[in-house]
């Protein structure tokens, strides 16, 4: 017990004699987490926005006329030899009127002159939600725009595009700020505990002499790596959790927040964050006394 006492007592003291270098390794620290836990808490929603909007990804085949009950066979067995998908519906030009009625609801007065047969027969294929990447998609689009009476296809081909690339750019982001993470809170913390071994080398030579195990010298700097971990990870959460719900609060309403449920991170997760960052902070601490402490 009076070994642990000693050892605290000396983490407090070195955390004393180098507090300015210590509040900024300790600021550092916690941006870094804050930073990567941002952008990770975008991507993992964004991607989990792109799971529910890819449950009503549609591709729509406009043909130039309706086809009879035997040229439908013929079509779905061409479509189905591409992939296996969901469902395929046959739409009429009347069940296209009738749709598109329904969608202008009071406003469906300013058909009364129009033919009902104005809108073009279309089949609609649900896809597979293994046949969910933008490159499959774009393969499977190119198929169907070659089978017998297309006239064009549509998907939202533009905003599938834009989620796509903009999905990539934030994977891109977060592999960065998670390596500005790594590096940053390596070399901070063994910054930090470089100075504190330097300004104590005399008296941590003296008390190798006097008889001062390893294990009594080298604790206190692992703890301080330690520590700078919990309190900097744990802040940078911290500080993430109350922003998100700031913003969440701040822009509750009507508005594209609420049109999706966006959610913060699991314990688990937030819980991992946090063991990496203390794992990074130790490590960091071990490799300078490793290099520096000369016992």
């Amino acid at each position: 017990m009076s070994f642990w006492v000693t050892v605290i007592r000396q983490v407090g003291r070195n955390l004393r004699q180098t507090w300015g270098s210590q509040l900024m390794t300790l600021l550092t620290v916690s941006l870094s987490v804050l930073i990567f836990a941002f952008f990770y808490l975008i991507y993992t929603n964004m991607l989990s926005l792109g799971d529910k909007l890819g449950d009503d990804l549609t591709l729509i085949v406009y043909l130039e006329e309706e086809p009879g009950p035997e040229l439908q066979q013929q079509l779905i067995k061409k479509i189905t030899t591409f992939d296996e998908v969901e469902d395929i519906r046959f739409i009429s030009s009347a069940m296209a009127y009738e749709r598109f009625a329904g969608q202008l609801g009071q406003n469906e007065d300013v058909l009364d002159d129009m033919p009902k047969d104005f809108l073009p027969p279309s089949i609609e294929v649900i896809p597979l939600k293994n046949l969910r990447s933008l490159n499959q998609v774009k393969l499977f689009s190119a198929y169907l725009a070659k089978l017998p009476g297309t006239l064009k296809v549509q998907y939202g081909q533009e905003w599938v595009e834009r989620f796509y690339y903009f999905t990539k750019l934030l994977s891109i982001v977060v592999l960065l700020s998670g390596t500005l993470l790594i590096l940053t809170t390596i070399f901070m913390v063994a910054y930090t505990i470089r100075l504190t071994i330097l300004g104590r080398q005399d008296e941590l030579e003296l008390l190798k002499l006097v008889g001062a195990t390893n294990n009594y010298i080298r604790i206190p700097f692992l703890l301080e790596g330690l520590l700078q971990g919990i309190l900097g990870s744990t802040i940078g959460i911290t500080a993430l959790y109350t922003l998100f719900h700031w913003i969440k609060l701040r822009f509750s309403g009507p508005g594209l927040l609420n049109l999706f449920e966006f959610s913060f991170f699991s314990p688990i997760v937030s819980m991992s964050i946090i063991g990496v960052s203390i794992l990074l902070c130790t490590l960091g601490s071990y490799s300078t006394m490793h290099k520096f402490l000369r016992i």
